[in-house]
């Protein structure tokens, strides 16, 4: 499959992770030793799980999850993964909690993340099923499953599946943080059968160790054959084959809260390229569904 082929039919399977978020939207400095005031509220979030649920939201009539959560929020998430359109195969960790994330979100709209991924990173290559792939058009894998052994393995078990049946598979690099545990050569190793990189522009350049983000996409395309780069308020770069094909720029908006702008990237680009566009305009309407995810609070599209 050459890298602007789209697949046209077929589900979206996102492998990744559902975790509660805490947001915490705060306008002045933080204030060290006392209290500061906050809008606080308790949200579904992780970066697979809001993928899945941003592709549901701007078309793709089939989209399925596979994530681990603890027994402490099980029906929590499945009810708002359903209520927005996603299949869930959610594995119960009876040992671990579900993962949590505190995201500090200043009054540029930029947040901060303390995360304790718990159940999220537990999934294994035992949670792994070829028959999960039945009637997948594309797979989706969240970079978080590279951090620990386990989930590596899962990943690894699930991309081996997918070229076999010829199902192209994306991955989203994640967090520039957790990039430096896991090591650049190793996550590479590891992703070099994927179809598509999309990476924000840290990541990117961590991956690449280039500072000049047009070289770092370039740089990318050479490892699979499409990257895809989100800078933010400035759109995104596609990558093909070791050069940018195309700058895409971002669509205006009122920022509030930039959590999850990169996963509704994610969702939208996945479910453009499940009904047929090329990376550009898959690309174009990511970034359209960025624009949106930062107006409103969480990582997740409003229901209904």
């Amino acid at each position: 499959m050459s890298a602007g082929a789209a697949v046209g039919r077929g589900a979206l399977l996102v492998v990744g992770d559902v975790v509660t978020d805490v947001v915490a939207r705060y306008r002045t400095p933080l204030a060290h030793g006392t209290d500061t005031a906050a809008e606080i509220r308790t949200l579904p979030g992780g970066a697979g799980a809001n993928a899945a649920c941003w592709a549901a939201h701007t078309g793709c009539a089939d989209v399925r999850l596979l994530a681990r959560v603890g027994t402490d929020a099980h029906d929590w998430h499945g009810e708002r993964l359903r209520r927005a359109g996603v299949h869930a195969h959610l594995v119960v960790d009876e040992e671990v909690p579900t993962g949590t994330v505190i995201c500090l979100v200043d009054s540029s709209a930029e947040r901060t993340f303390l995360t304790n991924s718990s159940a999220s990173l537990c999934l294994s290559a035992a949670d792994w099923s070829p028959s999960l792939l039945d009637g997948v058009g594309r797979m989706h894998l969240s970079g978080y499953l590279f951090v620990t052994d386990a989930s590596r393995g899962l990943a690894v078990a699930a991309m081996r599946a997918a070229r076999e049946r010829g199902v192209p598979v994306s991955v989203d690099p994640a967090s520039a943080g957790f990039l430096k545990e896991v090591g650049v050569d190793r996550f590479l190793a590891a992703v070099a059968s994927a179809e598509t990189l999309l990476p924000n522009a840290d990541e990117a350049r961590f991956l690449t160790g280039l500072a000049d983000l047009a070289s770092a996409a370039a740089e990318l395309s050479r490892r699979v054959p499409v990257a895809v780069v989100t800078v933010g308020g400035e759109g995104a770069l596609v990558a093909e084959a070791g050069a940018v094909t195309a700058r895409v720029p971002a669509f205006p908006a009122r920022a509030v809260d930039s959590t999850g702008a990169g996963d509704a990237f994610t969702g939208a680009f996945l479910a453009a390229r499940l009904a047929g566009a090329d990376p550009v305009e898959a690309a174009k309407e990511g970034c359209r569904a960025g624009a949106r995810a930062v107006t409103i609070p969480g990582g997740r599209p409003e229901p209904g």
